[in-house]
């Protein structure tokens, strides 16, 4: 199925194969299959660790320890959200029957070339990241426990090795389901076709991308464990990720925001041994050490997408070769 012309990113699955149920049927189809492969992973993993050690997965190391073994822990985690990356694919073509690749951008494409320069700035982001949450802990007044240090190249090796592997599908995944597939779902119901006042007002309403930013994102809240003050940063982290891929029509500067963000989030605390993300309760200043660096991501990502003339809708008689301008809304 071809690309519907003139289109923002949010409504690309709004094709002429397009019916109500699609979405419905497809995000069930991501979550049941998602699901069932993870799983299928955890018995693979026990079933190899079972033949290479001679013993079954020991779990009396951890309550929420899987295989007995914390980096082995770390890859099954990654590794079971990384595999929602095909299954989301595979989903909008068998279910929504339109090209994988218009999960990706408005072009039917990841644009590599976009990719790497968002790459750029998003290890810029990190650096300033890095910065803003030293002076968080200075405000927090956190000492630094005696109990951290560099665990050494010997104890380091194999979780970096799994991390830097695996995390840019695990993040890559979540940006195709959350900010492809989620904010696609809902913005294919555009109800253009509503009579009334009310479906009128409903109708303008959601032809923005707005319903589908927040739906993905709240979805994408619940799946972290944070309380708090850290329930807003993850929001607004999925938020800022969404209105990015709608601004600029593709995925590429919320996957490289998420990607290295995930890759200093899991990287710093295995140099000190800590390989278990610690969520919970957050302070506001943390949460301000990371809205700051992310907003000024943003920022340069819409700039840069302006000076580079990328196109975020789909091409189209009635579409402009470039549209570096705001997201129509209506």
């Amino acid at each position: 199925m071809e690309l519907p012309e003139g289109r923002p990113f949010h409504q690309v699955a709004r094709n002429e194969a397009h019916r109500w149920w699609r979405p419905l049927v497809g995000s069930l189809a991501i979550l049941v299959i998602g699901m069932g492969l993870a799983i299928l992973l955890m018995l693979v993993g026990a079933i190899v660790q079972a033949v290479v050690t001679g013993d079954a997965p020991d779990t009396g190391t951890g309550v929420d320890s899987i295989f007995g073994n914390k980096t082995a822990d770390l890859a099954f985690n990654l590794g079971s959200l990384a595999l929602f990356l095909p299954v989301a694919l595979g989903v909008a073509w068998l279910v929504q029957r339109r090209r994988p690749g218009t999960l990706s951008s408005v072009e039917g494409r990841l644009r590599w070339r976009w990719m790497l320069v968002c790459s750029g700035l998003a290890v810029l982001f990190c650096v300033v990241s890095y910065g803003t949450s030293i002076v968080a802990a200075l405000a927090l007044d956190e000492q630094s426990s005696g109990a951290e240090h560099w665990v050494g190249w010997g104890r380091f090796l194999a979780p970096a090795i799994v991390i830097v592997l695996l995390v840019p599908f695990q993040a890559a995944a979540e940006e195709y389901v959350f900010r492809g597939w989620l904010l696609q779902a809902v913005g294919a119901c555009t109800l253009e076709n509503a009579r009334g006042r009310v479906g009128r007002a409903f109708s303008t309403v959601f032809r923005t991308p707005w319903p589908g930013i927040v739906v993905g994102s709240a979805l994408f809240t619940a799946g972290h464990g944070y309380t708090s003050w850290g329930i807003l940063d993850i929001f607004l982290f999925g938020a800022i990720a969404a209105w990015l891929a709608v601004r600029t029509g593709g995925l590429e500067s919320s996957i490289a925001l998420h990607v290295f963000n995930n890759l200093m989030a899991f990287l710093l605390p295995a140099a000190v041994g800590k390989l278990d993300m610690e969520q919970g309760s957050v302070p506001w200043q943390a949460v301000a050490a990371d809205v700051i660096p992310m907003l000024l991501y943003a920022l340069a990502v819409v700039w840069l997408a302006r000076r580079m003339r990328l196109r975020n809708v789909t091409a189209g008689h009635d579409a402009p070769a470039e549209a570096p301008g705001p997201v129509p809304v209506s």
